[in-house]
């Protein structure tokens, strides 16, 4: 056992020591975010992730991480057509994730959705910006859709507990 076990036999926790061996050493130049610029907050692409959560719908996040800017109205309702137009999942994705047995974890069901739609719809040669805000796009709108099944599917799947996770 190392002291970064969280949880040893269920019976007592073993909290991880805090590094400090890389504190105030940037991991790496983003134009996404900044973390604890000014102590312990977040910023996505200068804007503070609180306001964000405050103000603003998902899909206005979403525009802002991808596309890199707030929309406005008349953009974000175009965002918002788009993501619905991008929603519908192949019928061999479908049959995928169908065929996952009753217990399978939710995450994997998500997983599997997801290296299932990259083999349906492979990215094309020559990436561009623009072409990754696509899959980026379709990738966020297919997500619903695969928890969606995934719900729907319910009635037939054994219940989902902690316990049952391997």
């Amino acid at each position: 056992m190392t002291d970064t076990t969280i949880l040893q036999n269920n019976t007592h926790v073993i909290k991880p020591k805090k590094s400090v061996a890389l504190s105030g050493v940037p991991a790496g130049n983003t134009a996404l975010c900044t973390v604890g610029k000014s102590g312990n907050d977040l910023h996505y692409r200068g804007y503070d992730i609180l306001d964000l959560a405050e103000h603003c719908e998902f899909e206005e996040v979403a525009h802002l991480l991808i596309h890199g800017k707030l929309p406005t109205r008349d953009e974000l309702n175009a965002y918002k057509s788009k993501l619905k137009a991008l929603r519908g999942l192949p019928a061999n994705v479908r049959t995928v994730l169908e065929a996952l047995p009753a217990a399978s974890h939710p995450m994997d069901v998500m997983r599997t959705g997801v290296s299932a739609l990259g083999c349906t719809l492979p990215e094309k040669e020559g990436h561009t910006v623009s072409g990754a805000r696509d899959i980026a796009d379709k990738l966020l709108a297919s997500l619903s859709s695969i928890l969606l099944l995934l719900v729907s599917l319910q009635p037939q799947r054994r219940t989902y507990s902690a316990g049952n996770r391997r």
